[in-house]
């Protein structure tokens, strides 16, 4: 690939939606989409900036904290946009009870309350998940007796094993190994832009299909991180076990934010190691993407980088 320097005018990020691509950069978004056609469609849209009305959104770890729920909201329209689009191509159909049901109680707003009801319901079932399960089922362990921060150690194991069953076990659907190929077809055509190369899906072929600051990387980081913080916490009730938790979830989120960017511009040793498990398990989560996936990821970054150099 030659020279690793990377020469990118500004920061890119994305995610795979269905049949698709989500760019995003500093103030603006795209989602390119390919229909059942053949034609790619662009929405694009502009951030509203939080950040910039509240400076303390921009403070290291702050950013971080306003960044993972601001990406959540902003991945759950994604995807909603990029299914209804499925949908129109698949022919529509009669709106369900539910969609109804959301439609007279909120009117005009039913799609927006959709989308704040899905992130919420998203956190729920990652606390119960990733939190509230792992809690419970360590206090069955033979090892029960153990010292706090050996009881927290292995409590943070088991986290992590509930997570990599979970991305093993996801990878393994159809549907979603045809969403990896769009999440390959994001990270090649990122490198390919961070390179400052010509955005062609030949160009954006010969690129990794792996990225450091991939979101399964960003996960994994938050993991570790949770495991380290709360090793430093007593071993209380289960309740308050639980609740110290989740209180303490936007402060690892923040954490885990600020070392994934310096890992992922970073070429030190010490960034190598850090990001190299995540990186790893990338290769549940992505797939070589067709040059027809590639073009959509194209298109979804061209309709970025045009915003932004018009900002």
């Amino acid at each position: 690939m030659g020279d690793n320097k990377k020469v990118c005018p500004a920061s890119m990020g994305g995610q795979a939606v269905i049949e698709g691509v989500l760019m995003k950069g500093p103030s603006n978004t795209a989602i390119a989409l390919r229909k059942a056609d053949g034609e790619i469609l662009v929405h694009r849209e502009r951030l509203k900036g939080i950040d910039k009305r509240y400076p303390v959104f921009k403070l290291p770890v702050f950013r971080g904290m306003y960044t993972l729920i601001d990406t959540m909201v902003l991945g759950v329209r994604a995807l909603t946009f990029s299914a209804e689009q499925v949908e129109l191509d698949e022919g529509g159909g009669e709106p369900s009870r539910f969609d109804k049901f959301f439609e007279k109680l909120f009117g005009d707003k039913s799609e927006q309350a959709a989308i704040y009801l899905s992130v919420v319901l998203s956190l729920i079932l990652t606390i119960g998940l990733f939190i509230v399960l792992p809690t419970y089922l360590i206090r069955f362990m033979k090892f029960a007796s153990g010292g706090t921060v050996f009881m927290n150690l292995m409590e943070g194991v088991l986290r992590i094993s509930i997570f990599l069953v979970y991305l093993l076990a996801v990878s393994r659907m159809k549907d979603i190994q045809r969403v990896f190929e769009y999440h390959g077809a994001e990270h090649k055509t990122i490198h390919c832009y961070e390179h400052g190369e010509d955005l062609t899906p030949e160009n954006a072929a010969r690129h990794p299909r792996l990225h450091p600051r991939c979101g399964t990387s960003f996960l994994l980081i938050v993991l570790v991180v949770s495991i380290i913080l709360f090793s430093f916490i007593g071993w209380p009730n289960m309740l308050v076990r639980i609740m110290t938790r989740i209180l303490l979830m936007p402060l690892v989120g923040g954490i885990s934010y600020e070392i994934i960017k310096w890992a992922g511009r970073s070429e030190s040793l010490p960034a190598r190691i850090v990001r190299a498990p995540g990186m790893f398990l990338q290769n549940l989560t992505t797939r070589e993407p067709d040059n027809a996936q590639l073009e959509v990821a194209i298109a979804s970054l061209k309709a970025v980088a045009e915003e932004e150099r018009g900002a």
